[in-house]
């Protein structure tokens, strides 16, 4: 017998499609998104891919606005919308909205089991703010489960008492396949791709939204550190755009000898022509609950350079596929770099260990994640044979 599941999403983001078609089709699952927004254009430029939607599905009517560094959405008719979709069990994107209150408080009033979707880590800059961490304990206690991306929103989670046999994981993932082709289809004719984009022949990758946190000053730092043969000879593509652009674009043209390129924002697939050109990537975030964009490097074949501080790195980078540095070590960085930069056979086996890795990081098994915590909620038809 299927069991009604309403996912609560903040957008229709291109990762999430995947996870949610995958979810769909599992037995027992009759699944039904809410989305708080179609998108959010004044943080991400995403495309909406709405023919590749699969599942049933609301967009509910928001506004946005900004309150110093906060993001505001706010939602109307969200209890009309749960109450005709008549769940059995809701699973709620995060916590961070008001939107989510609501949902959490008609759950509670309507005996439904709750679960939340925890992608923070002890790394992230706004963690232990007294207030901020004050409502978020609230909102855990009133719920039955929870869904964690990897290890680090699960360790996280620890610091609220929470029962370990309540946490699922649903490992965050990407339509790895579709990078993975679309990398080894632009690797077949890389000149041709190389000199439309007007790319370096060998180059680091970063992907990302162009802001401090990102830690895209200590990249290009730790680029300037590197010795001015290998910056003649590798350059440095930064693929974004973000409130740091022109910050960016000022202190890349100060590298000298050196090769960066601002390539500014680009949608799903140039962005695959991108990663499948470049030499390794490079995420050296200060504050990033996962990092999606290393598992779309890793399923394009590349070597990994992070820090503790991505949500992705306890998961996903190890010594046989990158290197892992702190948050601002910014020698360290460039260490890292200048080995990959001098090392071919380095960076072949690294990106073949990438690739490997991330196959168990895929839609389905993010699903599987997912249906497994509903399965175990207690009460109601979630228990019905």
């Amino acid at each position: 017998m299927s069991r009604r599941l309403v996912v609560l999403s903040e957008i229709i983001a291109p990762y999430r499609i995947p996870v949610f078609n995958a979810l769909a089709r599992k037995e027992g699952i009759d699944l039904h998104v809410i989305f708080l927004a179609e998108t959010d254009p004044k943080l991400r430029q995403w495309l909406v891919y709405r023919d590749e939607i699969c599942f049933s599905h609301e967009v509910l009517r928001s506004w946005r606005g900004r309150l110093g560094e906060r993001n505001l959405l706010f939602n109307w008719r969200l209890s009309a919308a749960l109450r005709r979709a008549a769940p059995d069990a809701i699973l709620c994107g995060g916590y961070n909205y008001p939107a989510s209150w609501e949902a959490s408080w008609w759950a509670r009033r309507h005996h439904v089991p709750f679960m939340v979707w925890v992608e923070s880590t002890a790394h992230d800059r706004r963690s232990w703010r007294a207030s901020v961490e004050a409502l978020k304990g609230a909102f855990l206690r009133n719920c039955t489960a929870f869904v964690v991306p990897g290890k680090s929103s699960a360790e996280y989670l620890q610091r609220y008492d929470i029962q370990q046999g309540a946490v699922f994981s649903a490992p965050n993932a990407v339509d790895t396949d579709f990078f993975s082709r679309h990398a080894a289809t632009v690797r077949a004719d890389a000149a041709a791709h190389r000199q439309r984009l007007g790319l370096p022949q060998r180059y680091f990758l970063f992907v990302g939204r162009l802001v401090p946190e990102k830690g895209i000053f200590d990249l290009l730092a730790a680029y300037h550190r590197l010795a001015p043969e290998l910056r003649t000879n590798v350059g440095l593509v930064l693929v974004g755009e973000g409130s740091a652009h022109a910050k960016v674009s000022q202190c890349a043209a100060r590298i000298s000898p050196g090769q960066v390129q601002v390539a500014g924002f680009v949608q799903r697939e140039t962005l695959a022509t991108y990663y499948a050109l470049a030499d390794a990537f490079i995420l050296p975030t200060r504050s990033d609950p996962w990092g999606l964009v290393v598992n779309e490097a890793m399923a394009c074949g590349l070597p990994i350079v992070t820090t503790t501080a991505a949500g992705c790195a306890a998961d996903l980078v190890t010594g046989w596929n990158g290197f892992v540095v702190s948050p601002g070590d910014r020698a360290g960085l460039a260490a890292a770099m200048d080995r990959l930069a001098r090392d071919s056979e380095l960076r072949a086996q690294m990106g073949t260990s990438s690739r490997l890795r991330v196959r168990r990081y895929s839609p389905q098994v993010c699903a599987a994640g997912i249906a497994q915590a509903a399965a175990s909620l207690p009460g109601g038809r979630w228990h019905e044979a």
